[in-house]
């Protein structure tokens, strides 16, 4: 007789197609999104082009197989798609992977699930943690409102890494920074050779935990031609410009300070910023916001999008005093695959005493006993080992020379 058929076990996963994106404009009245917050251009991007860059991305792997590779799976229950997942590598050397996406409809589910979130979701995030074996740790960003979507990651696994704060720098107070003259001499364009700069600045501005969940190298900042040239397309495509540059600070022959501006060319989006900023180096932050607006005065007056962490506090310190915007805030989460083993000691140990272990202890052999100079040359006049070694080639008794020396 067969087993009867579990409902639990009755989605399939496969991995994600460009084509699955499609299914996106089915789902926008009864999905439950969990948005991408650590690359917030993908939520911008048309509903048309979005299979495009898909596209692009799986080309990509294709033509650099040592790059950043996107994956992703698909769960289909009774062969329709009720739910998605997007992952990404968040460094070169791919020990740490993010969490982009996850998407679920529960009106696809033919099994009634209460939960979809938490039935459909951890299975999606379990698969994942099973088949990317070369990833070590997650990363994962949600906003602090969606509450189902932080018990899911907690629920597999998440702890809280760092609170993220999304400010506004509206046009008006942008047009104010510009009209400040920024004091940086040493601006400097950011080129692959500057990669190991970059690496100590980066390394310099985040504390110990996030630096090794992030765990970042010298090559996460050079760029491959061709990486280079297909993500210049994709720009191209979207309609945007990238601005970045360095701060040089010669004396100590170090980078103090970076940004880098995603301007838009068009009134579809807004404007967003990448900035770091060494912790000594604080009064950093009006000068290159002056710099960054000053940077923008060519492009239509859009909001600044920046970001701020709970370890920055001179950062949101000083865009209060400018004004900005809170416009969200986010919890970033981090999982490790490594479980703590327990230590199992070996069971012809268990039942020793404390004088078993003792006697243990005590020398295998006999003891020999080495030779022992009485002869003190400091105390006897501070004759040197060379002089003592001289005289003792004569006779204390007689004064003359040994015979067997003598004669040779």
């Amino acid at each position: 007789m067969s087993r009867p058929k579990d409902p639990a076990q009755s989605p399939r996963i496969r991995p994600i197609y460009p084509r699955d994106l499609e299914y996106l404009t089915t789902w926008e009245q009864d999905d439950l999104v969990v948005v991408d917050a650590l690359n917030p251009s993908r939520n911008v991007l048309p509903q048309t082009l979005r299979p495009w860059s898909m596209w692009l991305k799986q080309l990509g792997n294709w033509a650099m197989p040592n790059g950043q590779r996107w994956s992703g799976f698909v769960v289909e229950s009774d062969d329709q798609p009720c739910g998605l997942i997007e992952v990404s590598p968040f460094n070169r050397t791919r020990s740490t992977w993010r969490v982009d996406r996850v998407i679920i409809n529960p009106t696809a589910l033919s099994n009634g699930l209460n939960s979809p979130l938490d039935k459909v979701g951890s299975q999606l995030l379990r698969h994942c943690f099973e088949t990317i074996w070369e990833a070590r740790m997650w990363l994962a960003e949600v906003a602090v409102s969606q509450t189902s979507a932080l018990a899911l990651y907690r629920q597999n696994g998440f702890q809280p890494l760092a609170q993220v704060t999304y400010w506004d720098i509206l046009p008006e107070g942008l047009t104010q920074l510009a009209q400040q003259e920024p004091d940086l001499p040493n601006v400097v364009t950011v080129s692959n050779a500057d990669a190991q700069l970059l690496y100590q600045l980066d390394t310099a501005a985040m504390p110990p935990l996030v630096r090794q969940v992030f765990d970042q190298q010298i090559q996460d900042f050079k760029v491959e031609p061709l990486q280079g040239m297909t993500t210049q397309l994709l720009r191209r495509v979207q309609g945007i410009d990238v601005l970045c540059g360095y701060v040089f600070e010669p004396q100590r022959k170090a980078a103090i300070g970076r940004f880098e501006v995603t301007a838009s060319r068009d009134s579809r989006r807004q404007h967003q910023a990448e900035l770091t900023v060494h912790p000594a180096y604080t009064w950093l932050y009006p000068e290159l916001l002056s710099h960054m607006a000053r940077l923008l005065e060519g492009y239509p007056a859009m909001p600044l999008r920046m970001t701020s962490r709970d370890y920055q506090p001179e950062r949101e310190d000083y865009l209060t005093k400018i004004q900005a915007e809170p416009v969200e805030r986010t919890l970033m989460l981090s999982r490790s695959v490594w479980h703590k083993v327990r230590e199992t000691k070996p069971t012809a140990l268990e039942g020793l005493q404390l004088q078993e272990v003792l006697s243990g202890l005590q020398p295998a052999g006999k003891p020999i006993p080495g030779r022992m100079s009485w002869y003190n040359p400091i105390s006897q006049g501070s004759v040197w080992p060379s002089e003592a070694s001289s005289k003792s080639l004569h006779r204390p008794d007689s004064g003359q020379p040994d015979q067997g020396i003598q004669d040779s």
